[in-house]
């Protein structure tokens, strides 16, 4: 049977509310225990048709009891965008300025699903809304903030008496915040604090104040169970932020892979702590870059080097196990043939998702990538089929991607 023919038989429509909600139905439903998270990817950032599919997804999963959308940003700053879907009166332009990293606030789709979710919340009772979460660490492509912010939360929120005696050093051993974020030391180790002597003694204080709260956790957590996760995503936010800068202070032949790697174990790191948090209420979408999800091995090219590493979803899925669900998307609107997104294209109208486990079997031998479609588009290759759960092909896009830096 050709190709085409088999995937265009595999293939489930998802062109109206009704076929995309069977189609998601069915592949939930397919699964050996109910998920934690759905995890949505997107093969690059701009191109509206991707949060689109995400807003109408979740639109869906809000009806099967999911409670909670985790994105691609500021774990600290996307609380300004879940105070204004729970009722807060800030005005929507300065939440979309300031609760999303990244300028992600700029991205089409953004608008609408902070819009949908505060429309949503409306007059529902704190456990039926469905809250707003960021998993990113507080990190840019451009460098990486002092710590002392995060470091001095968890100070502050520690009762004095429970405060490790090398917090009276926080004060002097950060120095100037600006040295920290040299954006020089992106690509130039020698630019970097965290090998310094002062970044040493950080990490001994950022691990006192962890274990402190640890320790004390079961009486802390009792009283104000909202405080005591925020100072926990502090200190593990400070651990993170320390590791990084002393990866950015090492040379080494994949470097950027290296700091890639750190960003999604704090990544995962923060998912996690969202779960849990929300394994009560219900299930969580997730969205973000295909490569920040993917269970097998992700890879980019930066500069002059090829950087791999493995993604917060598959350091995530580790814990997560069969709760963990991977929906892959692509688009390529002048695919060539002999390529996935070509096969893909020819199978589908508007988009559909395809279960990959039939995928797998449907495509020839040596079916490859194709190009990217503009910068920063990583093309799904055959080799994440083997990593992920479904693969959802966008073919009514022409790929335009709107600024949003």
């Amino acid at each position: 049977m050709p190709t085409t023919a088999s995937l265009h038989d595999i293939a489930r429509p998802l062109g109206d509310p009704e076929s995309l909600g069977r189609a998601v139905d069915e592949l939930l439903a397919a699964r050996p225990e109910p998920p934690a998270v759905l995890a949505v990817g997107e093969p690059t950032h701009g191109i509206e048709a991707f949060p689109l599919l995400r807003n109408d997804i979740l639109c869906h999963l809000v009806d099967r009891g999911f409670r909670s959308i985790v994105l691609e940003t500021d774990v600290f700053a996307a609380a300004v965008v879940d105070d204004y879907v729970c009722g807060a009166g800030t005005e929507i332009d300065t939440v979309l300025a300031t609760g999303f990293s990244h300028g992600f606030g700029a991205v089409p789709g953004n608008r609408e699903l902070v819009g949908w979710l505060r429309a949503h919340n409306a007059g529902r009772a704190p456990a039926d809304r469905v809250r707003f979460h960021g998993f990113d660490a507080p990190l840019e492509f451009s460098g990486a903030p002092s710590p002392r912010r995060a470091l001095s939360e968890v100070v502050e929120y520690l009762p004095a008496t429970l405060r490790p005696a090398t917090a009276r050093d926080l004060d002097m051993l950060p120095g100037d915040d600006a040295d920290w974020s040299n954006e020089a030391a992106m690509f130039d180790p020698a630019a970097s604090l965290g090998n310094s002597d002062r970044a040493r003694a950080l990490r001994v204080v950022a691990d006192d104040l962890a274990c402190a709260l640890h320790r004390a956790g079961p009486l802390l957590r009792s009283t104000d169970p909202d405080g005591y996760d925020g100072a926990v995503a502090h200190a593990r936010t400070a651990l993170g932020l320390l590791r990084y800068h002393a990866a950015m202070a090492t040379a080494g032949p994949d470097r950027i892979g290296n700091l890639l790697g750190v960003r999604a174990e704090m990544m995962a790191a923060n998912l996690l702590a969202i779960a849990a948090q929300e394994q009560r209420r219900g299930p969580s979408l997730l969205f973000a870059h295909n490569a920040h999800l993917q269970r097998a091995g992700s890879g980019m090219r930066v500069g002059a080097e090829n950087a791999t590493w493995c993604s917060a979803g598959a350091l995530a899925g580790l814990e997560l196990g069969e709760r963990y669900v991977f929906v892959a998307t692509d688009a390529a609107p002048h695919s060539e043939p002999g390529t996935l997104q070509h096969a893909l294209a020819e199978a589908t109208v508007r988009r559909a998702l395809f279960p990959a486990s039939e995928l797998r079997g449907a495509l020839p031998q040596g079916v490859g990538a194709g190009d990217p479609i503009v910068p920063g588009h990583i093309p799904l290759a055959p080799a994440v089929l083997d990593g992920a759960d479904a693969v959802v092909f966008v073919a009514d896009t022409d790929g335009t991607r709107h600024p949003y830096w």
